[in-house]
């Protein structure tokens, strides 16, 4: 396999059409070396347009969301949440480490949470290994946020949501943006609100697409009346 030919066509076939053009993100994916953060088992999926379970049983990966998105998901996030070099951001659901070490590269600080124990202790390895100094993760449910840490300059779920917690709105600083794909399969929106006041809000949905869940956060009742 032909990696940095693989890479090559990936930014070019399937995130540019994507309307990821800014020119840092592009540069970053370049860097960032996607390959080393997917499972051994499935490195040739790396630059696939899509999902990559991060666990050994994938049919219980993908159930449960541990995996990585699709490329031009992450990087349309990384892209439109835009962390700036002096920001703090907090990011829910490591993963394998790929998104943190991307928005790493553009944040000065980020901290990631990991519900799932072996995946917390991988993407640890994978930073390091990567040589990402300015990312923490930590083993944790990150359906409440981390407070203690907060405010954020900017919030990233990497995975879907029904809707957005009040709860995390509440951690980003005023000026602050959230990202995360939330509503219902088989169409959800790509969701950025942006803190404008102690108690208001923006909201934009600029794109749509489908991700896996994240852990533990609310859904919809199922029983109707």
């Amino acid at each position: 396999m032909d990696i940095e030919r693989a890479r090559f066509n990936m930014i070019e076939q399937q995130i540019r059409p994507w309307d990821v053009l800014d020119l840092d993100v592009l540069g970053l994916l370049h860097e960032v070396r996607r390959e080393d953060f997917a499972p051994a088992a499935h490195r040739a999926l790396a630059f696939v347009d899509m999902e990559i379970p991060l666990l050994p049983d994938t049919e219980e990966a993908m159930r449960k969301g541990y995996s990585m998105l699709a490329p031009k998901v992450e990087a349309r996030m990384l892209q439109d949440v835009a962390p700036k070099s002096h920001e703090k951001v907090l990011e829910v659901g490591t993963g394998s480490g790929y998104m943190a070490a991307l928005l790493a590269s553009r944040a000065q600080r980020v901290i990631t949470l990991e519900i799932q124990p072996e995946l917390a202790r991988v993407a640890r390895e994978n930073l390091q290994k990567a040589g990402v100094r300015n990312v923490e993760v930590r083993e944790a449910d990150g359906s409440k946020g981390l407070a203690a840490e907060g405010p954020f300059d900017a919030i990233v779920l990497s995975g879907s949501v029904f809707e957005v917690p009040q709860v995390l709105l509440q951690q980003l600083k005023v000026g602050g943006r959230l990202a995360a794909i939330a509503g219902n399969a088989p169409m959800m929106r790509a969701t950025f609100i942006t803190r404008t006041g102690e108690a208001s809000w923006e909201t934009k949905q600029p794109w749509d697409t489908v991700a896996p869940r994240l852990a533990n956060f609310p859904e919809p009742s199922r029983f109707h009346f």
